[in-house]
């Protein structure tokens, strides 16, 4: 029997895409003057949802950093622009913070349940 429930596990494994998503983000921005460079993002909330709606066990989920071809390119062949960028980056800063919140109330109340202080 685990300790955790599905809930919980989903919620780390999207806390965990959410961190690959910010760290691609973040690499965009780094790249944006490096000519060739092609825009990169993770959607993690489309394999949760797959594999939520398939039954998979959230917590073997591995999620994976793809080219973004559908981005617009510029001459120099980059296709990242900063501010679209810094958008998504602040956005998925805070669904990243808002994860978290919940996956440490949510052990708050295991803690609790379990006798343990706070």
């Amino acid at each position: 029997m685990s300790l955790f429930d599905n809930t919980e596990l989903t919620l780390s494994a999207a806390i965990r895409g959410a961190g690959l998503r910010q760290t691609a983000l973040s690499d965009n921005i780094a790249n944006a003057n490096t000519p060739g460079y092609q825009r990169q993002d993770v959607d993690f909330e489309s394999a949760l949802q797959s594999a939520m709606a398939d039954g998979q066990n959230p917590e073997n989920l591995q999620f994976s950093v793809q080219t973004d071809a559908s981005a617009p390119m510029q001459p120099d062949g980059n296709s990242v622009d900063v501010d679209t960028e810094s958008a998504k980056l602040a956005e998925n800063g805070l669904d990243y913070e808002s994860l978290i919140t919940v996956a440490k109330a949510r052990l708050d109340i295991l803690q609790s349940a379990m006798g343990g202080g706070a």
